[in-house]
């Protein structure tokens, strides 16, 4: 997998759109409402930490079964501690990856398909971490 930078977040712009209370069926249809709960804005859903906050778009199938397809965009947060588990932007042989990070009982970048092995981090060396996956942007009609 590989990934490009597409830019930082450090001066989002704010645009509120309307917010449905009620949820959407992903099962069966049920009626729907027309009440607004109030506005959302994505960059205020997203983006936490503006200054360590970074976007990139993904190349590759290694991390489907996480949800994160070709040509999706992540945010990601440099702020945060990788923890356990968390979904990383990592420095690897000389490239950036994104996998999901086991800390034990070994260091391992792990993707999420099982067509990729893992990477075990041999012991001794230090793993860049560039930071911490928080969401995926998606757009369905692709061109």
């Amino acid at each position: 997998m590989v990934l490009s930078v597409l830019g930082r977040a450090d001066s989002p712009s704010v645009l509120s759109l309307p917010f449905y209370a009620s949820r959407v069926s992903a099962g069966f249809p049920s009626p729907a409402t027309d009440y607004i709960e109030s506005t959302l804005d994505l960059n205020e859903l997203c983006i936490k930490h503006p200054a360590a906050t970074y976007f990139v778009r993904v190349q590759g199938d290694s991390m489907v079964d996480a949800g994160i397809e070709d040509g999706d965009i992540l945010v990601v947060d440099r702020s945060l501690k990788a923890n356990h588990e968390d979904i990383v932007i990592a420095g690897w042989s000389g490239e950036l990856t994104c996998k999901r990070l086991e800390l034990r009982p070994v260091p391992r970048l792990v993707a999420c398909n099982p067509a990729y092995p893992p990477i075990t981090i041999p012991e001794g060396e230090n793993l860049d971490v560039f930071g911490v996956v928080v969401s995926v942007v998606r757009n369905f009609k692709r061109h």
